[in-house]
């Protein structure tokens, strides 16, 4: 049993280095790909929170390691929907029992990149006027479920086109979201999140060095082979959900 428990910390430490690495070039997909890791050792309010804590230091460390790229106009265009869709969504979370939470964000994460799929397909493009229902949505769905990133991308993609600012830009806007719902998820379960500090500690230790690889990364690899990649893993997350929200 102790050896089943150390290998679960290792894997769960590993992920986080391995999707804080990847999502710096991506600019999205920590929650993602940490989340239903997590969920291997705690429910899921508890493994949202504790997610949580770690994607606001990871992005911390990004806009740290990144800041000269940041643009500031865009931030604009979404922050303060960005806000009011993270603080509607985290209050949410701490009332939505853990069966339909899970089915909801599996549902979420199947449609998404089909949507996103589609818009290649077609060739149609978001509307600039629009940038409010990405920003609320985006943030809506980080105090959900912490599965900010990927609808925030189908937006801000199309308003950055070099991947130094769009990373930079991505991290202060999912900063904003953490930052948000964080407070709002100790609030309505303190005891639950202090009880996990010590992996959180780990979790976030293990995410801050991966942000130092990832930006490395950055710089020689092609961003789009790493978030098609990222979106395979989207839906196989979503599949997971689905399941577990089911049996």
């Amino acid at each position: 049993m102790r050896k089943f428990v150390e290998a679960t910390i290792l894997l769960l430490v590993f992920t986080a280095f391995l999707a804080a690495a990847l999502t710096v070039p991506a600019g999205f997909g920590l929650s993602t790909m940490l989340t239903p890791v997590v969920l291997l050792v705690l429910n899921p309010h508890e493994a949202i929170a504790v997610v949580a804590i770690v994607h606001g230091a990871h992005n911390g460390a990004k806009y740290w390691n990144l800041k000269e790229h940041v643009d500031f106009d865009a931030i604009k265009h979404y922050g303060i929907w960005l806000v009011i869709g993270a603080i509607l969504g985290a209050l949410l979370q701490s009332q939505v029992p853990q069966k339909p939470l899970l089915l909801v964000i599996g549902i979420f994460l199947i449609v998404l990149p089909i949507l996103t799929l589609s818009e290649n397909w077609s060739g149609y493009k978001i509307p600039e006027a629009n940038d409010r229902i990405g920003g609320f949505g985006s943030g809506f769905m980080g105090g959900l479920s912490g599965h900010q990133g990927a609808l925030r991308a189908m937006f801000l993609s199309r308003r950055l086109t070099s991947k130094m600012s769009f990373a930079a830009t991505a991290s202060v806007l999912a900063l904003c979201v953490d930052l948000t719902r964080i407070p709002i998820y100790l609030y309505f379960r303190p005891d639950e999140i202090m009880q996990q500090a010590q992996l959180t500690g780990m979790l976030v230790l293990s995410a801050l060095i991966g942000v130092r690889v990832g930006k490395k990364w950055l710089l020689k690899w092609k961003s789009k082979t790493i978030r098609n990649g990222i979106m395979v893993g989207i839906v196989a997350s979503g599949i997971f959900y689905l399941y577990e929200a089911l049996i």
